[in-house]
């Protein structure tokens, strides 16, 4: 008697199928899916693990904008108000102090140290520093004391030789240039020995407009508000 029972196909392997399915379709085979169990899910997401996953993708995000977004190197200065200063130097110096007016547009000032007018014997010499950023976007100050010129000119141009004169309004300055330090200067002294510098990175054309507007400063009552300064 003939056993009439289907035979039983082999099992076959899942993986074995599917690939062999892959080859034959030419279909690519769906990737094999991790599976998380809930307590390992929730310690990634929770409590120490999931702070130190948001930590650093918010560190990455960070780190992402810094490198991506455009970085100036350059020093940005602040503009200073040297009205109290100037009105110091007016009433209390031992000479009559000059200071820059009607600069164009674009003389922003940025410094301004007063040196010796608190000394009370009235021998320490006393000098006003001025500096400005330029509309070249250089560096220009203006320097003045009443200290011995031939030892305060050399120190303000970095230089005790003059390269020649430079005329501005048709008063004669003596011209200086100091190259390790990119530094030009206009220089000249005034009858009752005051010493007027202009010095800095700008060009001499630009020199020489700080010097045009230097103007003498009679004695004043009251500060000046704002500063005699040039419009930024």
């Amino acid at each position: 008697m003939t056993d009439k029972t289907p035979a039983t196909a082999p099992e076959t392997d899942e993986t074995e199928t599917g690939e062999a399915a892959s080859r034959e379709t030419g279909t690519p085979a769906r990737p094999a899916v991790v599976q998380v169990s809930p307590g390992v899910h929730k310690r990634l997401t929770t409590g120490l693990g999931g702070f130190t996953m948001a930590m650093g993708a918010c560190l990455l995000l960070v780190l992402a904008i810094y490198l991506i977004t455009p970085r100036s190197t350059k020093e940005v200065l602040p503009t200073v108000d040297y009205a109290s200063q100037l009105w110091a130097l007016r009433n209390a110096s031992p000479y009559t102090v000059h200071a820059p007016e009607g600069l164009p547009v674009g003389w922003r000032p940025t410094s301004s140290r007063v040196h010796g007018l608190d000394d009370e014997s009235g021998r320490k010499p006393v000098a006003w520093h001025l500096g400005f950023v330029t509309p070249g976007d250089e560096y220009a100050a203006l320097e003045q004391s009443n200290e011995k010129p031939s030892d305060y000119v050399p120190r303000m141009t970095n230089n005790r030789n003059a390269l020649g004169t430079y005329q501005v309004n048709g008063v004669t300055w003596q011209k200086y240039h100091r190259k390790d330090k990119k530094a030009n200067s206009l220089a000249r002294t005034l009858p009752n020995g005051v010493s007027l510098v202009v010095t800095g990175t700008a060009t001499y054309e630009e020199l020489a407009v700080l010097a045009a507007a230097l103007k003498p400063q009679p004695k004043q009552d009251a500060p000046l508000n704002p500063s005699p300064s040039a419009t930024p």
